[in-house]
């Protein structure tokens, strides 16, 4: 990485942070930490707004800005891939905002960078998965309003159950999305195929934003089983 791209990412690393240790910049970075000490100081020389110390963290002045962001060919290639696996396999109603991003992405592009990321070679299969992306939506919007939902299930076992639960998130994982929640029969976290989901409704009860029940909880516990 070139220098000044390096000093470029460092101020938009600690213009999106409250405060950054310098060891977290050098990972970020992947250069030393006396690079980063090296690369704040210049920064600071030149006018940049940069508070802390070292040895206990640094971060932007509130209301200093950038000019406008310019994208690297592999950030291009990132974002480009990115839309278009939202846009086959999300669901419409996320499909149309990953088109809408799309296009605001290459309007504040020069000529020669909006070309590169229209043209990206990377691209996923255009069919979708069994699950209809209606389904997906009302989940995702049950997720977000904290609303119980009721599950009419057949697991891999083609085995029926009904599961009263606290929808937390969904993954992907291809080609299958997963419905991550808390299971008020089971008292514990399960992960439901959402193409093996028979039947739903969506309930008028909330559930509450209770410790140890809540999507941070629920991605831990998918990283200790795994």
């Amino acid at each position: 990485m070139r220098r000044a791209d390096r000093l470029f990412q460092l101020t938009q690393i600690l213009r999106g942070r409250r405060l950054t240790t310098a060891r977290h910049l050098a990972e970020r970075l992947s250069v030393s930490e006396r690079t980063v000490y090296r690369d704040v100081r210049d920064l600071s020389l030149s006018g940049v707004p940069i508070e802390g110390e070292a040895g206990v963290g640094y971060r932007l002045r509130p209301g200093f800005d950038l000019p406008p962001l310019m994208f690297s060919p592999d950030e291009l290639a990132a974002l480009a891939l990115g839309a278009r696996m939202v846009h086959t396999w999300a669901g419409s109603g996320l499909a149309t905002h990953a088109q809408s991003a799309q296009e605001k992405i290459a309007a504040a592009l020069t000529p020669a960078l909006r070309a590169r990321f229209e043209t990206v070679p990377l691209h996923t299969f255009t069919f979708r998965p069994s699950a209809d992306g209606t389904r997906l939506e009302t989940f995702r919007k049950a997720i977000d309003a904290r609303l119980r939902v009721r599950l009419h299930y057949r697991d891999l076992n083609d085995k029926d159950s009904v599961r009263e639960v606290w929808p937390l998130g969904l993954f992907f994982s291809g080609p299958a999305w997963l419905l991550g929640t808390w299971c008020e029969l089971r008292e514990e976290f399960r992960s439901f195929r959402v193409d093996r989901v028979q039947g739903f409704e969506v309930l008028d009860s909330h559930y509450p934003d209770q410790p140890g029940r809540r999507l941070p909880d629920l991605m831990r516990a998918y990283k200790n089983e795994h």
